[in-house]
């Protein structure tokens, strides 16, 4: 196949021809030209989502698959799984569907998360070891629950001392594997980016200290914008008559969130779209966190950045390169300039095999 247009980001006259699933920037005799004027950029990267994650936690794999395609279908070709109790390793087989970067099962401890989704350790202490066994099975990630609502004291609080995490972020490092964790209050922060934490999830806590220690540390910052606005003045309404100090909080941090990410942006704190698709945001949902990065300040071209090249490139992945898997994107219309049109391509490529959303 050849496909030519203008590519992103630099806004270059581009062609690119497919032969044997991967891009070639030279000339290709006999190519079939499938795409001609308008857009082309890399696959769309989710940075936090779950395929294999439903509502109960562990799903049938032809769950996952449908997941998985309905994020082929809107261009997201890269997805960074933050935690799943389903095996979908039986996935990377299938050339119809994309690439996932899986974090293994989250984390947690006993009922301080989400019933069916973690896996939980009775002693803190086990999380070194188990950090070492997620890192073996994983795709060089692991997922920490950072923060839950305790019950005992009404509302959210941290899972983990501060000495427990230092010593399993040092083990997860010495496997080759980045840790990341769930994060929605203030306390779990300074503990979880002093202990060398490499990306923190949601991040809706943040204050000014935090952001110049993630400044400082070199944290990375997914915060699932669309998570944040759409559910948790729901999640409020739920807990309010039970626990009403965490309702509040909740409440708070929805108010605050989106201002707080944003001057974690202003500071420098490097930030990549990610959906939190699986349970409470259905999958798909890539271009609506693109539109809500730049509610936070980005530009249309570094929104779109932050889930595609410079996403691509935090994740160690090549982007529109010579030899590299043909993962791209064909847009009419320029993808910059809302979620109707980013969701919505006119040529997918997924591993040199061309797929047409609407078709």
């Amino acid at each position: 196949m050849h496909v030519r247009g203008v590519g992103l980001p630099d806004e270059t006259p581009t062609e690119l021809w497919i032969v044997d699933g991967r891009i070639s920037t030279e000339p290709v005799a006999g190519a079939d030209t499938v795409f001609d004027g308008g857009w082309i950029i890399p696959g769309l990267v989710d940075a936090h989502c779950h395929v294999g994650l439903g509502n109960g936690g562990e799903i049938p794999l032809e769950e996952a698959v449908a997941q998985a395609e309905t994020e082929r279908d809107v261009g997201a070709l890269l997805l960074r799984d933050c935690g799943s109790p389903t095996d979908t390793r039986s996935l990377d087989d299938r050339d119809d569907l994309p690439r996932i970067i899986r974090a293994g099962k989250h984390l947690a401890r006993p009922k301080r998360y989400a019933a069916g989704f973690s896996r939980e350790l009775e002693d803190e202490w086990q999380l070194p070891d188990a950090v070492a066994e997620e890192a073996r099975r994983g795709d060089g990630w692991i997922k920490l629950v950072g923060d839950w609502i305790d019950r005992g004291v009404g509302d959210l609080a941290p899972l983990w001392s501060d000495d427990v995490l230092k010593a399993a972020i040092e083990t997860a490092h010495a496997h080759g594997a980045r840790v990341t964790a769930h994060v929605f209050s203030e306390d779990a922060l300074p503990g979880l980016i002093n202990a060398g934490i490499d990306c923190i999830e949601h991040g809706t806590g943040l204050t000014d200290d935090t952001i110049a220690l993630m400044v400082e540390r070199g944290t990375v910052l997914v915060p699932t914008l669309v998570n944040i606005v759409e559910n948790f003045p729901g999640i409020a309404d739920a807990a309010a008559a039970k626990y009403p100090a965490y309702a509040a909080h909740m409440r708070d941090l929805h108010a605050r969130g989106p201002s707080r990410i944003a001057a974690a942006r202003d500071a420098g704190v490097p930030i990549y779209a990610g959906s939190d698709a699986g349970t409470m945001v259905a999958p798909g949902r890539i271009a609506d966190e693109v539109e809500a990065l730049k509610g936070i300040g980005m530009s249309p071209a570094e929104a779109l950045g932050a889930a595609c090249w410079d996403a691509r490139r935090w994740l160690g992945r090549p982007a529109l390169d010579h030899g590299a898997s043909a993962d791209l994107l064909c847009y009419a219309q320029d993808p910059r300039s809302g979620p109707a049109v980013l969701r919505d391509p006119d040529l997918v490529i997924l591993r040199g095999r061309a797929f047409r959303p609407q078709a």
